[in-house]
């Protein structure tokens, strides 16, 4: 089955919107979970499920084009694997809204390289003003470690973009991202499944987490696939922009966890940054 391109009931900024709330709430339900499973064990039930809820929506077929194409989702199946690693094993450690700023360089660098407008200069330096704030320095306590995964985290993004774009030209509809999704769960196995085999005992842990891979994968790819049919690109990377707030509105109202107000300032920063280098871009990033 695969999506048609009927026009959404709902206006497509309405369904960005949905699809960030989505993925926010999704990674701190899934930092909810670390006593339980650990960082690893969900990282793994997030993938392995969310390969699962695809390939049952879309159900991808092996054809000629995904064997030739086989390396490159490959790759990006690891990438995106490793991406959800660094992720998840940055929010055990910092703040969910903290570590989505900090992943959200990534992208960031990608589309400034992308550009050579002197433009771009202006928000690589707001982005470093924000970086630089929520280092650990000046008597603010950050746990470096969680910083770096976090920016780690960043660099997958920033390849994932580019692989993403790349399967996509190969393979038609969601077919690249639910191969990948099930090679980056087959990658993720000797580090996610033993934590990982305690959600299946456990009947509500395992709906929750269920819940997380809905929440984070599968619902607002749908979401932004859906959108982005419908609004201009610039538009859609500036909505995107609000992730980081909205990640540390999440990681309050289900974490409780509440930031300084340096943390604020610096979350604001990055997102201004993003915002503006998606608005005043000229090339695809």
């Amino acid at each position: 089955m695969k999506p048609t391109a009927v026009r959404p009931t709902l206006p497509p900024v309405s369904l960005v919107l949905l699809a960030i709330g989505s993925v926010q709430i999704g990674s701190a339900l899934a930092k909810s979970l670390f006593t339980e499973l650990g960082p690893s064990g969900m990282t793994f039930l997030r993938v392995v499920l969310a390969a699962i809820i695809l390939g049952l929506l879309w159900r991808p077929q092996w054809r000629p084009e995904t064997r030739q194409s086989f390396r490159t989702v490959l790759v990006y199946g690891a990438v995106l694997a490793l991406m959800n690693f660094l992720f998840y094993q940055a929010i055990a450690r910092i703040p969910v809204g903290i570590a989505v700023a900090l992943e959200f360089t990534g992208p960031l660098g990608l589309s400034v390289t992308k550009s050579r407008r002197w433009l771009e200069a202006v928000w690589v330096a707001i982005a470093a003003v924000g970086v630089i704030l929520l280092a650990p320095i000046g008597g603010f306590e950050l746990n470096w470690l969680g910083i770096a995964l976090a920016l780690a985290a960043g660099l997958c993004w920033a390849s994932y973009i580019l692989l993403a774009a790349r399967v996509g030209q190969l393979l038609p509809g969601v077919e690249g991202l639910t191969w990948a999704m099930l090679f980056g769960a087959i990658l993720l196995l000797p580090v996610g499944l033993q934590p990982a085999l305690s959600a299946l005992q456990r009947p509500q842990l395992f709906l929750i987490a269920s819940g997380v891979a809905l929440l984070s994968s599968v619902l607002p790819y749908a979401l932004e696939l859906s959108a982005l049919r419908h609004m201009p690109v610039q538009l859609f990377g500036v909505l995107m922009s609000l992730e980081p707030m909205v990640a540390a509105v999440a990681g309050f109202v289900v974490l409780g966890e509440t930031l300084t107000l340096r943390a604020v300032i610096a979350i604001a920063l990055i997102s201004l940054a993003a915002a503006g280098a998606s608005r005043y871009r000229t090339t695809p990033a």
